[in-house]
């Protein structure tokens, strides 16, 4: 509460519209749009790794040339872990554990990949991030968690 002799508080010289402050309204609107995109993104991109074995085979003979050790399994364990990832954004069901493995999945990722440029690392690094990101805020208001639990 303010005391009787504190100056007024200070209110910017534009108009308040410019701060765009109304528009905290869609922020659950964009924590769900941001889940569907990345994870349809995230399942579209090993979509053929899971359908096609020869896919897969070239994705370990991949890792194994970077000197993954156990890449046939390393090959799995990443494109499964991330076909989970993706469901469960989508899905908004345990988001905040599939954002804390798609972080570290896509910092091992970015790992990797820098080695050929940051250039390279950055969609891996920009991946963890935004798993940091559901990791911190879950998945938002709209989510499948709601309509089956009731809160």
């Amino acid at each position: 509460m303010p005391e009787p002799n504190d100056p007024p508080a200070w209110t910017p010289p534009w108009p308040r519209w410019l701060n765009l402050s109304w528009l905290g309204g869609i922020e659950p609107w964009v924590r769900l749009l941001t889940r569907l995109v990345v994870g349809v993104f995230l399942v579209w991109s090993v979509w053929d790794e899971v359908t096609q074995a020869p896919a897969m085979q070239a994705l370990a003979d991949a890792l194994a040339g970077d000197g993954a050790p156990w890449a046939g399994l390393a090959a799995r364990i990443s494109v499964y872990t991330q076909m989970a990832c993706g469901l469960a954004f989508i899905a908004g069901m345990v988001t905040r554990w599939a954002g804390l493995i798609c972080a570290i999945l896509f910092s091992v990722t970015a790992a990797y990949a820098v080695r050929e440029g940051v250039e390279a690392a950055l969609p891996a690094v920009l991946l963890a991030l935004i798993g940091l990101d559901m990791l911190a805020r879950g998945p938002g208001r709209y989510n499948l968690r709601t309509l089956l639990v009731s809160r």
